[in-house]
């Protein structure tokens, strides 16, 4: 019962698709007009592949930079997620930017970690990004593991224009205890927190990230402090 609580936090059910069957064509007409999706490989950290796919307007004017939206999503997610996003950015003149986090879908990687190694994974998306002259401001669109995922990178970007973010969690180690009792691992009350700290330990050796870390409001604040006090 413990290795398959272990499994739900870093190895949940993993997507597995066709991206020519679950994303948006290669050229589409949404609303009346026509787009393009076109797919990447990107790099993180950890020299794992990233795949990703960028939805712009099939045509840009030249000297144009349009705001572009990276959809962060869950932990059993994959950027197939993102298609109902486009419909609504799309038509708005926003581009969409979608990626697989590593662990996630069609991206290298054996683990997710809810948000701690995926902030690493957007870091190399949002560079990517900057480099792109028909880009000009960043938004982020997370939901669940893709909301954290926004708030820790949030935390030291205060260039990002702005965040949506669907169903965060503000500590996993609490969320753990939590889940303990929901999903009733058949452990003693008094005995709860030692097979968590064992999970822990389990979690740290595999998918090398402490839980403990993982204290989102903590870390939102903390470099929020960092900012106010620099200027």
């Amino acid at each position: 019962m413990i290795e398959q609580f272990v499994n739900f936090v870093i190895r949940p059910p993993r997507a597995e698709y066709n991206p020519d069957q679950y994303l948006w064509e290669p050229e589409f007409t949404l609303a009346g007009r026509k787009y393009k999706r076109i797919d990447l490989e990107l790099s993180n950290e950890r020299n794992q592949t990233l795949k990703c796919s960028h939805y712009v307007p099939a045509v840009i004017p030249e000297n144009t930079a349009l705001p572009c939206v990276i959809y962060c999503h869950g932990n059993s997610g994959c950027r197939a997620d993102a298609n109902e996003a486009a419909v609504i950015l799309l038509p708005s003149n926003i581009t969409l930017f979608a990626l697989d986090f590593a662990g996630s879908g069609l991206s290298g990687g054996e683990y997710v970690s809810l948000g701690w190694h995926e902030k690493q994974d957007l870091k190399s998306v949002v560079s990517f990004l900057r480099k792109n002259k028909e880009v000009s401001c960043i938004g982020l669109w997370g939901r669940s593991m893709g909301a954290v995922t926004s708030l820790l990178y949030g935390a030291e970007d205060p260039s990002i224009a702005g965040m949506v973010l669907d169903s965060a969690f503000s500590n996993l180690y609490e969320l753990m205890l939590e889940l303990v009792d929901v999903y009733k691992i058949r452990v003693p009350k008094f005995t709860v927190k030692m097979a968590v700290h064992y999970m822990r330990r389990v979690i740290q050796r595999r998918a090398k990230f402490d839980i403990m870390d993982l204290n989102v409001v903590q870390v939102c604040l903390l470099k929020q402090y960092i900012l106010l006090a620099n200027n």
